[in-house]
């Protein structure tokens, strides 16, 4: 195996979302941004079905 692969794999493997993602045209900024978003949609959104009903005693 080549040094090179190895090195661009644990770039890619370390990489987080950032907010420019947005604007950039590759697959990696395309992804994290896509996923972020829906991790932020689905956070925002939140559960219903939640367990702390106070009216019981």
């Amino acid at each position: 195996m080549e040094k090179k692969n190895s090195t661009a794999t644990a770039e890619i493997a370390g990489r987080t979302y950032q907010a420019s993602d947005y604007q950039k045209s590759d697959p990696l900024s395309s992804g994290l941004a896509t996923t972020h978003e829906q991790v932020s949609d689905s956070y925002m959104e939140g559960d219903i079905s939640s367990d702390n009903d106070s009216s019981e005693g």
